[in-house]
């Protein structure tokens, strides 16, 4: 017989309650001890990477946002599993785009040891360095970056295939540790940005992992969590 879908405690009319006053998907500027990255900084980035063959298969790993919004096109898609990093909400304080000076935001990392269950996308050779900007400029808007790319080796079926990823740079200033899950959702409940809430980012990661058939127990319990949270604010004085 077939698997019962599992229903997610967080859905769309949670993070309706969490809406920016404005939307904005423009970088803003860079704070203070960054610059924005040019074209010319994310070409040096592929050329260290990547050599002249554009042939060649380019593959990312994507375990947050780029599951659901990749940011750049792709012909091939996979599941895979990679060994020796896990996701995380380290990346922070995100004061801009899912968060504000009052309630900062956390994104998702790749951060060392465990595993972690995510989506391959594999570009188009003609059109690598194309694509491989889009993807930088999306991911590495600023510089130095907290989460800078590097080389993984992800089991998918039968294949090990190489991929691009991004992951923490612990000593970035901006690398988060030591929340405990009930913290970290206190802080996913309440953070709004100009491109939205920390509410939706997780319920978009959460939802597009099991409809691809990749559970994470850590990501499943915060959605549980923050919608108990975003009830209690809401949806308190609500008649059952």
């Amino acid at each position: 017989m077939p698997k019962t879908k599992r229903q997610m405690r967080l859905t769309p009319r949670h993070v309706a309650y969490l809406q920016p006053d404005i939307v904005v998907e423009a970088l803003p500027p860079p704070p203070e001890g960054m610059t924005e990255a040019t074209e010319a900084d994310h070409r040096e980035t592929i050329a260290e990477f990547f050599g002249p063959d554009e042939h060649e298969e380019v593959w990312i790993f994507a375990y947050g946002s780029l599951i659901w919004n990749p940011a750049c096109d792709f012909v091939e898609v996979r599941t895979g599993l990679l060994h020796g990093w896990h996701r995380a909400f380290c990346l922070g304080w995100n004061n801009r785009f899912r968060g504000s000076d009052e309630n900062p935001g956390l994104m998702l990392a790749l951060d060392r040891g465990g595993s972690c269950k995510g989506a391959l996308y594999r570009l188009p050779s003609d059109a690598r360095d194309e694509n491989l900007v889009k993807l930088f400029e999306r991911e590495m808007g600023w510089k130095p970056t907290a989460f800078p790319p590097r080389m993984v080796t992800v089991r998918s079926g039968e294949r090990k295939i190489r991929a691009l990823t991004f992951c923490i740079d612990r000593h970035s200033g901006r690398y988060v540790s030591g929340l405990s899950e009930a913290e970290i959702a206190d802080v996913l409940a309440s953070a709004v940005g100009s491109r939205g809430s920390m509410a939706e980012y997780l319920f978009s990661t959460v939802e597009h992992l099991e409809q691809m058939g990749l559970h994470d127990p850590h990501l499943w319990r915060l959605q549980h969590l923050v919608a108990t949270r975003i009830e209690a604010v809401y949806e308190a004085d609500r008649e059952v």
